[in-house]
């Protein structure tokens, strides 16, 4: 990566500048990424959770289009989980229920929402979300005060059925379907009443059973999270799991179990929190933090040998988010002012990342009716903010050798997903040109932003 330290600290100082904006703050936070999400099958689509919302792109990440948390469903301090669905469906988990966009983000329904359901989740904490390779949507509930259970929807979350005993203790943190096997689940929980503890259990048949897993193996700090991470890509038997903060203050450790659950190895512990992790498609393991005593970088971990052991800490982006989408690439949240002038980098072998975007380069809003709350309060009323705050210029300086084909409008054509954004506000727009010359990348074409 390229250090300038005198320029990367005089931009810093002039983002500081635009950052003082409660909109692009995202709520009272510091602006930036959160979390990053792959289509299945999809080499295109990219989801990007921000603490202001939610970005899409349909076409490898040339025009990013806009969607505010009043859209999603959710409001301040909040990062909702999202899941994404092979046919695009999009779900968001949020302290009033799961909520679902079925036409790319234009409008979301909380799942089984009357008229086209009973209601059972309305107004209740989902917490857990995943989507199986057969469709599958897969949810846990964390309402406290009320019975909380693992539920299966066969219909995009218009009904649902409990597949596990409610509880009123437990709540339901974390769900992952192993990728090569539908009907192998994993679910994660605690309580701490009547008693502290962790729960992992397991199905085998698609939810029909499930099987407490021990748990003694799990060493947990004093708030007894437990997280499931990941399921190899080939053997559902591997399964990962963090536990949060097991190492006071903020530190973490890696689990890994190569029975199904049966039995659990520490395989990385960190002094930071572990942000991400992703398991790719042929079993390495990558995992990255931010360092809390060096600012200015982040702590890359791999693993070549199916999670066994990994390397020492190899300074990179500062990891918020980790995914690997379907034809191999990495996509890493970072840091869109200093150190990484990025919110979202790519990378082949995890070494090497480069830009794919930083936030004057949105295109503008998700272009959608009349009447939605997509038009009618982020585009008409919250966009105008965002995009002066931001100096957004569009993808016109997004560090790309070669632009995908242009519609009607040319480069910023928004197509049939969104409006072009323009009103470059000169900070940003300074800060966008200065670290345009550092990162250059070639963008294969991309398709239309609908198909």
């Amino acid at each position: 990566m390229l250090r300038r330290p005198a320029l990367f600290a005089a931009l810093a100082a002039l983002a500081a500048v635009v950052a003082i904006s409660p909109a692009a703050e995202g709520n009272g936070r510091f602006p930036t990424s959160t979390s990053v999400h792959t289509r299945p099958g999809d080499a295109d689509d990219l989801y990007l959770g921000l603490t202001f919302g939610l970005l899409i792109t349909h076409d490898d990440g040339w025009h990013w289009y806009w969607t505010c948390e009043d859209n999603v469903g959710y409001a301040g301090t909040f990062d909702p989980k999202y899941a994404i669905a092979a046919d695009g469906t999009i779900y968001a988990t949020t302290y009033e229920g799961l909520r679902v966009s079925d036409d790319g983000g234009c409008s979301f329904r909380t799942a089984t929402a009357p008229p086209d359901g009973p209601g059972d989740l309305v107004d209740i904490w989902v917490d857990a979300v995943d989507v199986a390779s057969d469709g599958t949507l897969w949810l846990g509930t964390a309402e406290s005060g009320l019975p909380n259970a693992i539920y299966r929807s066969n219909d995009k979350g218009k009904t649902v059925e409990q597949m596990l005993p409610s509880s009123k203790t437990i709540w339901w943190k974390s769900i992952k379907v192993a990728p090569s096997d539908p009907s192998r689940i994993y679910a994660s929980g605690y309580q701490v009443a009547p008693t502290t503890e962790v729960f992992v259990y397991r199905s085998d048949d698609g939810g029909t059973k499930w099987t407490p897993m021990p748990t003694t193996d799990l060493q947990v700090g004093g708030e007894p999270l437990i997280l499931l991470e990941g399921v190899d890509p080939t053997d559902p038997d591997i399964v990962y799991a963090r536990s949060v903060k097991v190492f006071a203050p903020t530190g973490d450790r890696l689990y890994r179990s190569a029975d199904g659950g049966q039995t659990w190895t520490g395989v990385l512990d960190t002094e930071d929190a572990l942000r991400a992790v992703a398991v790719r498609s042929d079993g390495e393991v990558v995992a990255g933090t931010v360092l809390s005593d060096d600012p200015v970088a982040g702590c890359t971990f791999r693993s070549s040998g199916r999670g066994t052991t990994f390397t020492a800490c190899d300074h990179g982006p500062q990891m918020a988010c980790l995914a690997e989408r379907s034809d191999r690439e990495l996509f890493s949240c970072g840091a869109n002012w200093d150190p990484d002038f990025f919110t979202l980098g790519r990378s082949i072998d995890g070494d090497t990342w480069t830009k794919v975007l930083r936030f004057h380069e949105m295109t503008g809003p998700l272009e959608c009716p009349a009447g939605t709350v997509q038009h009618d309060r982020c585009a008409l009323e919250l966009w105008p903010s965002i995009r002066e705050q931001f100096g957004v210029t569009g993808p016109v300086d997004g560090g790309a050798g070669v632009q995908p084909d242009a519609g009607p409008g040319g480069g910023n054509d928004p197509g049939c997903c969104g409006a072009g954004g323009g009103g470059a506000g000169a900070v940003v727009l300074g800060i966008g040109v200065a670290t345009g010359l550092l990162w250059r990348r070639r963008r294969r074409r991309g398709r239309a932003c609908c198909d």
